[in-house]
């Protein structure tokens, strides 16, 4: 799948888009794989683009309780929980918490994409989406609040009261629902997948040797297919 076309990445620069959702512990899990394998090649400069993906696109607006989503997807509370602790144990060798208790309610995602999109104008995508992450899957916090949302904003330095205004309208449901629905027509059906330079896709939480490699063989055949253009003009 080819990357999106952007005029603000440097032309040195390996553009590194992620397509993942908020509430994907394994998304969680993976940025801060990602970074830790962007660590490792300081020598390969990145950007790195956060792209939208609904894992749950049945999830009303308003939300549901936590009960009923797990009930509905995995059968039980309990089975859910059963078998998750294998990614609670993941998340805590990132030095991540994944609080399975304290999540209460179950959001629609769209407007956690919406104010992700809204961040890249003056702020931070990556740190907006760590504190989102950090609020369901840490704190519990209700991401279909919108208030939550906004207190997201002003913790990462934007401003709160025009966070609310624009959350209280429909600005950009239709850019965010389109990129989410074409990751899908895309092939995309599982989240994180790491889309390197536009040549290379890595899905899954790979680890962070993985990734630092996938980046390392995106660079080159990025470099080589550049020469190759040079030679041919």
């Amino acid at each position: 799948m080819p990357a999106p076309a952007s005029a603000a990445i440097p032309e040195t620069a390996l553009p590194i888009d992620v397509v993942s959702d908020v509430v994907c512990p394994w998304c969680f899990i993976g940025k801060r794989r990602l970074e830790k394998a962007i660590a490792l090649k300081p020598e390969i400069p990145v950007t790195v683009r956060y792209r939208p993906y609904f894992l749950n696109p049945w999830v009303p607006r308003a939300g549901i309780s936590r009960t009923e989503y797990l009930t509905t997807k995995f059968g039980s509370v309990e089975r859910y929980k059963a078998n998750a602790q294998r990614i609670v144990l993941a998340a805590r060798q990132e030095g991540l918490v994944y609080n399975l208790d304290a999540i209460a309610r179950q959001p629609n995602t769209l407007d956690c994409h919406r104010l992700i999109r809204w961040s890249a104008e003056n702020g931070d995508p990556a740190r907006m989406k760590q504190r989102l992450m950090e609020l369901y899957f840490t704190e519990g916090a209700d991401l279909s609040d919108n208030e939550v949302l906004v207190g997201a904003a002003r913790d990462c330095g934007i401003d709160a009261d025009r966070v609310r205004q624009r959350l209280a309208g429909d600005e950009d449901v239709e850019n965010v629902s389109r990129e989410a629905e074409s990751a899908k027509a895309a092939g995309i059906d599982g989240v994180p997948c790491f889309i390197l330079g536009g040549i290379f896709a890595v899905s899954g939480a790979q680890s962070p040797e993985y990734l630092a490699d996938a980046i390392e063989r995106a660079a080159a055949e990025r470099a080589k297919r550049e020469s190759a253009e040079i030679e041919r003009v």
